[in-house]
């Protein structure tokens, strides 16, 4: 059995092509989600992933889920913080359950899924924590102040975690996509998609395969000094100043 790693919301899109990634890599795969047991099962099977069902944004669920995984796993060397979630629409119409629940499943998760694995990294002196935040976190986007906010506040956590627990042998690294070319992206309208396509330099959607291969790198050994770092990969749609 090899290493173990945990990718939240590791069954579908992006999550999946992560999960995917590391088993490959040799990691003892551990993906969670939160809603469609039909698809989650489906996704085990044909892949040979384990997957766990919990919701990021509880605490208690997380610390259970967390306990279960290392159980029956063993010791969790990589946690993938992916889970997301969006309810768009115009700031001045938004409501404060909307607000609230992007913020809790992209930003709390922060907290509650690094807290129950964040002590034992440290007792090993080994761990790597990868937040997968958004190019909308970075520029920020109309209709999405509430994913905005989150995913700029998974920079910042990613920034002062990686500070904190350098000298552990702890890295914390951040990935800030573009747009992807996932199931949730393909159900943009076509004259959107077009649109999205068109801001786009190199003139295509990314792959979460690119994303995905990005996360193998900060699993490695040759990422072992890149630590605090935010990393775009957006095709040149928005070039961050650092």
């Amino acid at each position: 059995m090899g290493q173990v790693a945990i990718v939240t919301g590791g069954t579908r899109g992006i999550g999946s092509a992560i999960s995917k990634g590391l088993k490959e890599a040799g990691y003892t795969v551990a993906a969670t989600y939160a809603g469609n047991v039909e698809k989650a099962e489906a996704f085990s099977a044909e892949t040979g992933i384990n997957v766990f069902k919990w919701d990021v944004s509880d605490p208690e669920a997380c610390e259970k889920g967390v306990q279960q995984v290392s159980e029956e796993l063993g010791d969790i060397e990589v946690l993938v913080n992916n889970a997301g979630i969006t309810r768009d629409g115009w700031f001045h119409k938004m409501t404060y359950d909307d607000w609230s629940a992007v913020l809790r499943t992209n930003l709390d998760s922060m907290f509650t899924m690094t807290k129950p694995v964040i002590e034992s990294m440290r007792a090993r002196s080994s761990g790597r924590i990868i937040n997968i935040s958004s190019i909308n976190g970075q520029k920020g986007q109309m209709g999405q102040t509430n994913y905005s906010a989150a995913k700029a506040g998974v920079i910042g956590f990613t920034k002062a975690l990686a500070q904190e627990t350098a000298r552990k042998g702890v890295t914390v690294n951040c990935i800030c996509p573009g747009y992807i070319d996932t199931d949730m992206v393909a159900a943009v309208p076509e004259k959107v998609l077009e649109g999205i396509i068109g801001q786009i330099p190199v003139g295509r959607l990314g792959k979460a395969e690119e994303i995905a291969g990005l996360v193998r790198y900060l699993t490695s050994p040759e990422a072992a000094f890149m630590t605090g770092a935010v990393l775009t990969i957006n095709g040149a749609q928005y070039i961050a100043n650092g």
